[in-house]
């Protein structure tokens, strides 16, 4: 059967993939894309959405728009790192439109019309999570689970010393999402992105080598962030989003997970955003599943075989 499930992005790069991870693999009941502010602007990470949908064959699926800045912070973007999130393309979105009720809303209403039935993918900053938590506190009950890509490990951030994007950009969304009493797993940067997630040439030369529409789309949108992850040490792209979309539809690739007590600094000035990940010696109750350890190889088959599926885009697109 079907998961059904939402994901809330802030569409660049990786979060293209994970999209279309739950678009075209058939484990997934992809209800709804929910838009909250984080890698790019918010207005092109809706654009980017409308051209992953495409990508996938023209796909109709409802795209809500949420939270356009965080709870309490002001905006921090990754376009140093993502650019514009598609690698520069462009499509004509004469006639795509969001759907007019707002996305913390739209989270809020679906939960409630399927309690424990509705996964959550959230694989931006947690603005529209907690917010929907504000706005129902049922939500975080009826909600069967929710896949949060965010944080490290007690390890090394991507945007500071201490701190993952995600979390950086809105520490207080992170900090009252994992004391609102859902049932978590969280997908980390280090170590899973650092050391399984990544994609090195030889890889990506197998991915070109397809010739399909999902490939060279991915190629595209996967360029300046390869470019950016090289710079800093990182040989080759890097895909935590799209790896927890698939670990929600295929636990199978999850090789190692503990129960940890998750806990998000706020008042750090140096470690704003940081994780802290209580290993269960601290006395605190867990709150949270942390994988640890995925099946790499079978994380990128899993990718490779997405990718070489032969769509028809409908609108054409600039730049492929």
């Amino acid at each position: 059967m079907a998961v059904p499930l939402v994901i809330d992005t802030d569409t660049a790069q990786d979060d293209c993939v994970a999209l279309l991870v739950g678009l075209l693999d058939p484990a997934a009941d992809l209800r709804a894309i929910t838009m909250v502010a984080g890698n790019v602007g918010f207005d092109q990470q809706v654009r980017n959405a409308f051209m992953t949908l495409n990508a996938a064959g023209g796909r109709d699926v409802p795209v809500y728009l949420g939270s356009r800045r965080p709870l309490v912070r002001e905006w921090v973007s990754a376009e140093n790192v993502h650019g514009d999130g598609s690698g520069g393309l462009r499509m004509d979105q004469d006639g795509l439109e969001a759907r007019g009720e707002h996305a913390v809303d739209a989270l809020v209403r679906m939960a409630a019309e399927s309690p424990g039935e509705l996964s959550v993918v959230a694989i931006g900053p947690l603005t529209n999570i907690a917010a929907a938590v504000i706005k129902d506190p049922a939500f975080a009950g009826n909600v069967k689970t929710l896949y949060v890509m965010g944080g490290s490990n007690n390890g090394r951030g991507n945007i500071t010393a201490a701190a993952e994007f995600n979390f950086y950009v809105d520490p207080e969304a992170a900090k009252a999402v994992f004391a609102a009493g859902f049932d978590i797993t969280v997908v980390p940067w280090d170590p899973l992105t650092l050391k399984q997630a990544v994609f090195g040439q030889d890889r990506l030369d197998r991915i070109a080598a397809l010739g399909t529409p999902l490939a060279r789309f991915f190629t595209r949108i996967c360029g300046p962030t390869l470019e950016f992850d090289r710079s800093v040490g990182i040989d080759g792209t890097t895909h935590p989003d799209s790896l927890t979309a698939a670990v929600l539809l295929h636990p199978e690739l999850v090789r190692a997970a503990s129960r940890y007590h998750v806990d998000v600094e706020t008042a750090g000035e140096l470690t704003r955003g940081y994780s802290a990940m209580s290993w269960g010696v601290h006395g605190l109750e867990p709150n949270a599943r942390v994988v640890e350890e995925i099946d790499a190889e079978g994380f990128f088959d899993y990718v490779l075989e997405l990718l070489s599926r032969d769509t028809d885009p409908p609108r054409a697109v600039s730049g492929l």
